[in-house]
Order: C-alpha cells, then sequence, then structure tokens
C-alpha cells in the first residue's frame, strides 16, 4: 500500500477503549476503530469522547482508521 491510497476523513470518537483505541463515527454514520500511531501520540494524548479527529483510511479495511490530528 502506498500513501496515495490513503485517504483522509474528519470523525468524532463516541468511545475510549483500552489499549489506546477508540470508537469513531464519521459524518455519515460509519463506525470504526481508530487508533493513534507513532509521534501523534504526543500530540493528542487525553483524547475524550466527543472530540473532533483527523482520520486516515485505507481503501483496502474501511474498519480501522488512524488517528492523525485535529480537523483544521
Amino acid at each position: 500500500m502506498s500513501v496515495n491510497d490513503a485517504f483522509k476523513v474528519e470523525g468524532r470518537v463516541i468511545e475510549v477503549c483500552a489499549n489506546g483505541t477508540f470508537r469513531a463515527e464519521l459524518k455519515n454514520g460509519h463506525r470504526l476503530t481508530a487508533f493513534v500511531a507513532g509521534k501523534a501520540k504526543k500530540n493528542l494524548a487525553g483524547i475524550k469522547a466527543g472530540r473532533s479527529v483527523m482520520l486516515q483510511l485505507t481503501p483496502y479495511d474501511l474498519s480501522v482508521g488512524r488517528v492523525i490530528g485535529d480537523p483544521s
């Protein structure tokens, strides 16, 4: 998979789960499991339910996304 295959969408954290994972919901109602990876863990520490986040998804698995930051 290349970086060009991934796409970014805005979502909202609806539940904080164990081990740094979250349940997130997109604007169209789709729910998925999200995680924070890499250097973003320092910047996004303390994510709580209700917070809007930017997610990176791949077309291969739409049930998992990576939290990459705040929507701007």
